[in-house]
């Protein structure tokens, strides 16, 4: 199965507390990547995302942390850092290596315990659990409390969930994805079509964007977000790596709608891990925009219904 740990020098990790209904997922990068990021919703909960700016000092990272939690789930990049630092991984500040591991989190708190939170030990365990197998995908680590299509309420929501893809370009160059939907709005297919999102009183998919044409969203504050980590095995710049993030939210826009709004924090993670040579942007940005819509679809496809929250295969008959 096409996944973000094809790209060289990438290792995933998940941590899954099933009681608490929330987790968190690493992705570690050890030797280091050239890292961006762009922050495009309003609601972010996020840690070490500054450093990600094309003209800030430190060029690589070694990890890239999603987590439940909501900002109490930033906490689990300690456990991260832990890790990394017994292995002797960080920027060299001379005094000590520092592991560079920015993060960010999703809101689970309503469909759980509001007080399980992923810390340090999940994700130290997260970074336990990495390997370059396929990422599992699904209702697991940062995925496991995801839900999407709130306008008309939490209580109307679907599952949402992590998924992964990848694609391998001409010229042999490796482009992944890793995204976790936690969305206020659908996620929908090539077509248009809902694959997940809000529903009725009777239970009948309703489109997101229709309805807030003709009717106000529910309060559902900022409790919504949708994460990605791409990934490619290009030789980058900084300032290439940010453009990709960038490309990295068409795809959210592809395959989430809306996205974007005031109640998310939607946020992309751009790494190049360099173990091939210079490729075409062109190329690179619109194969991470497609590696993240088949991630987000991928999510929901294989997350599964939990609390009374039904998931696309509750709703289409399959187990």
């Amino acid at each position: 199965m096409p996944s973000l740990t094809d790209v060289p020098g990438i290792r995933v990790g998940h941590a899954t507390d099933l009681r608490g209904i929330t987790g968190c997922t690493v992705v570690l990068c050890e030797t280091g990547a050239t890292a961006a990021g762009e922050v495009r919703g309003a609601g972010p909960a996020t840690r070490e995302t500054d450093l990600l700016r094309p003209d800030s000092l430190v060029q690589k990272i070694h990890a890239v942390l999603l987590t439940g939690g909501s900002a109490f789930g930033l906490a689990a990049a300690d456990g991260v850092m832990r890790y990394l630092e017994e292995r002797g991984v960080g920027h060299d500040t001379r005094a000590a290596l520092v592991p560079i591991v920015p993060a960010a989190a999703i809101y689970d708190l309503g469909i759980g315990d509001a007080h399980a939170r992923p810390n340090a030990a999940m994700g130290y365990a997260a970074c336990l659990a990495a390997t370059t197998d396929p990422v599992e995908e699904g209702s697991v680590g940062v995925g496991t409390g995801a839900t999407v299509g709130k306008v008309l309420g939490p209580e109307r929501a679907m599952k949402g969930g992590v998924g992964s893809w990848s694609l391998r370009l001409y010229d042999e160059t490796v482009v992944g994805a890793l995204v976790v939907v936690n969305a206020l709005g659908d996620v929908v297919d090539e077509r248009g079509e809902t694959l997940a999102g809000g529903r009725d009183a009777d239970g009948r998919l309703v489109r997101a964007d229709a309805a807030l044409i003709t009717r106000p969203p529910a309060a559902v504050f900022a409790t919504n977000t949708t994460l990605a980590v791409v990934a490619t095995s290009a030789t980058l710049t900084k300032a290439q790596a940010w453009r990709i993030a960038v490309q990295g939210h068409a795809g959210v826009s592809r395959a989430i709608r809306p996205s974007h709004t005031v109640f998310d924090g939607d946020t992309v993670f751009a790494l190049a891990t360099g173990t091939s040579g210079p490729a075409d942007l062109t190329s690179v940005g619109e194969a991470v925009a497609q590696a993240v819509s088949e991630a987000a679809r991928r999510a929901v496809l294989t997350a599964r219904g939990m609390r009374g929250i039904p998931a696309h295969a509750d709703l289409s008959g399959q187990r």
